[in-house]
């Protein structure tokens, strides 16, 4: 009797015990493919970071850093790898639906202008004259009127081409555009793949030309935030551990990319991991405060900025767009 009580015990405790141990399956799209910059992601599954807080993520390759944005709002993942500048618009055109940025990964956005060095273009001005090639969807020619202000751009002297993606780089190469917008590790190695060589090609940040925008940030549904604040807590946590083993060691991280995406070139997505790593990861800002986390007065200069390209209904706050309740303490993000 006291032998199938305690059975009975052991039984019961078991089963209290048991859901800890069940993984919460949780969806998360990237904005585009599985290149160098993703590395993070699969850093974090192929290290157990993600099994360690319970979950089991698989993660999505995306239709682009804007149009994502609407899949995390209908909840077809929860969480998402998207632009905030494009969320800021999102949100004052949809503003029943509530999806927020909860850690920034872009401190520095890669949205940049890119030319040949026969072109002559040196520095923004220099655009006047010029013929620039912009997809109409480009995440970075949406800022170009703000670009044109900050840098004293006649805008009537630049002939716009709208263009497709998949031509973009080979029109430039081929010279029938003098310019091109995008981001900026994708259009750099786009071009060597084109036989241009890295002394020939120029590639211009937009942050560092006036622009104080921030890039992309990974985002939640705001239903599932509710419902899961720990599962969101814990994918933050383990994604921040992902990003700082990537910017330690990018050789051993490219590797978790590679496994994923075996056609593409090793040397190059390591390459575009570093210059991503560099550019818009790893910044003076966050080297002094930490990854993940947003200065909020300079988050609502850069909403400031977006409404010289776009209209506001109602312009969002920045508390609107991004909040930092669940990250981990700052000495827990640290480079």
């Amino acid at each position: 009797m006291k032998k199938s009580l305690a059975i009975c015990a052991l039984a019961a405790s078991l089963a209290m015990i048991a859901p800890a141990f069940a993984d919460t399956d949780v969806k998360f799209a990237l904005d585009w493919k599985f290149e160098g910059p993703s590395a993070p992601y699969f850093v974090a599954i192929d290290k157990g970071y993600y099994k360690a807080e319970g979950l089991n993520v698989t993660v999505d390759t995306g239709p682009g850093s804007v149009a994502g944005i609407a899949r995390v709002a209908a909840g077809t993942y929860p969480l998402g790898f998207f632009d905030i500048n494009s969320l800021v618009k999102f949100r004052d055109q949809n503003p029943d639906k509530a999806v927020k940025a909860i850690m920034m990964v872009y401190d520095k956005p890669p949205f940049a202008i890119a030319t040949t060095t026969k072109t002559g273009i040196a520095k923004p001005k220099d655009l006047e004259g010029k013929v620039l090639g912009a997809p109409a969807a480009d995440g970075a020619f949406a800022q170009w009127k703000a670009f044109v202000k900050e840098n004293a751009i006649d805008d009537s002297k630049v002939k716009i081409e709208n263009i497709g993606f998949p031509v973009r780089e080979p029109m430039l190469a081929d010279g029938k555009v003098d310019a091109i917008t995008g981001f900026s590790f994708s259009m750099y190695f786009n071009l060597l793949q084109r036989n241009l060589k890295p002394e020939d090609i120029k590639v211009m940040l937009m942050s560092d030309y006036g622009l104080v925008l921030y890039g992309n940030a990974i985002m939640v549904n705001p239903d599932f935030a509710k419902a899961n604040p720990k599962v969101v807590e814990g994918f933050v946590r383990a994604t921040l551990k992902g990003v700082q083993d990537t910017i330690k060691d990018p050789e051993s991280a490219i590797k978790s990319v590679m496994k994923r995406n075996e056609t593409a070139d090793e040397k190059t997505e390591l390459a575009r991991l570093k210059m991503s790593l560099r550019d818009n990861f790893v910044t003076p800002w966050v080297k002094e405060n930490g990854l993940g986390g947003v200065d909020m007065a300079r988050l609502a200069k850069s909403i400031d900025q977006i409404g010289i390209t776009y209209e506001f209904k109602a312009k969002p706050k920045a508390e609107d767009v991004f909040t930092s309740e669940f990250l981990p303490p700052a000495a827990a993000r640290k480079l």
